[in-house]
């Protein structure tokens, strides 16, 4: 199978273009599928877990420009760099990291949206009972959030505390904890607000077991064949989306750690140090955190470039300062989540 992929993506007449070439590649000429690929796979693993719970329920999927299901489709969009290798190494350099790409991540991902998709086969929003656990569907859906970090009321399942942005987030999420294989949801949540969610999914899903679901509609929204925006304009779009401003007290916090004092006038550039570490410490802090990559790294480039027109020197061994310094940057985003200035973005 890994061969006839191969010999298959060989086929593709943009796999052996420029980064910059790629870029000017139009979404909709990138002719791609699922079938065949490892997200094929992936899901099959979730469509076995599905039936192992007796869930007569299949979603249909489609590649659009990211993951998502529409209300009232009972069917998944796939971002469509999941479907070429070329793509996922496209997504990396412009966002850092690929969403998605390792199969755990993709697995989660794959549980939430489905989900989704279960509510809209089943109309499940409309049950009393799910509305008194979750919330209303008619609240507004926000473009960004502030999530309440050690709230025991929500399930822990995708990064930056997902379950938190909206109701149907929190059933989702809900969802695809109950539907993890081994998540050992009883044991882990006991004395959670959040396991009475958990305990009405396990019910709610033993009711609608064995059922056939009312909604069947095979309706997609944005294929990838529809969309005629080129892979250029779709990451300056993605990149707008998870920037963040500068804050102002950045000042005081490299300060705090780098100086410019003519004591230190041979030690090396504060900058400099930023620009080498940069990496490390946006993994280390996004791992921490669990905010997105390109986010933490907006902020290094704030960093980096405020501490050159500052002047600052470390004044500390280099491994010191990187301990230090990633504390640093963890606290300042830990104190935007907390404080509620910090928006995480859907």
């Amino acid at each position: 199978m890994a061969l006839e992929n191969a010999q298959k993506e060989q086929r593709y007449w943009w796999a052996e273009l420029t980064d910059d070439e790629l870029l000017q590649v139009r979404m909709c000429d990138l002719d791609l599928q699922i079938e065949g690929t490892h997200i094929e796979a992936r899901i099959g693993i979730v469509q076995g877990e599905l039936a192992a719970r007796e869930l007569h329920f299949e979603p249909h999927y489609w590649l659009s420009d990211e993951w998502f299901c529409p209300d009232g489709i009972p069917g998944i969009a796939v971002p469509f760099y999941l479907a070429h290798a070329r793509l996922e190494r496209l997504e990396r350099s412009q966002l850092l990291e690929v969403e998605g790409g390792e199969e755990a991540w993709c697995l989660k991902i794959l549980r939430h949206e489905v989900g989704h998709a279960i509510e809209n086969a089943f109309r499940l929003r409309l049950k009393q009972e799910r509305k008194k656990f979750f919330g209303k569907t008619s609240v507004p859906y926000p473009e960004y959030y502030s999530p309440k970090p050690y709230s025991k009321s929500f399930v822990l399942h995708l990064d930056a505390w997902y379950a938190q942005s909206h109701p149907d987030e929190d059933f989702a999420e809900t969802f695809a904890v109950w539907l993890a294989p081994n998540s050992q949801w009883r044991e882990r949540y006991r004395g959670w607000p959040a396991l009475r969610k958990l305990q009405y999914m396990e019910r709610l899903m033993t009711e609608i077991a064995g059922k056939t679901p009312p909604v069947q509609n095979k309706k997609v929204l944005d294929p990838l064949s529809s969309l005629t925006k080129t892979l250029g304009e779709h990451y300056q779009s993605r990149k707008a989306k998870y920037a963040r401003e500068t804050p102002s007290f950045y000042d005081k916090d490299l300060r705090s750690l780098f100086s410019d004092s003519h004591e230190f006038a041979k030690a090396q550039l504060a900058s400099a140090f930023v620009r080498r570490r940069r990496k490390h410490i946006r993994s280390l802090v996004s791992r921490w955190t669990g905010t997105y990559q390109y986010t933490i790294d907006r902020v290094l480039e704030a960093m980096m470039v405020r501490s050159s027109e500052l002047g600052l020197r470390l004044t500390l061994p280099e491994d010191e300062t990187l301990k230090q310094f990633a504390v640093l940057v963890t606290v300042q985003t830990m104190n935007y989540l907390h404080s509620g200035r910090h928006r995480v973005a859907l």
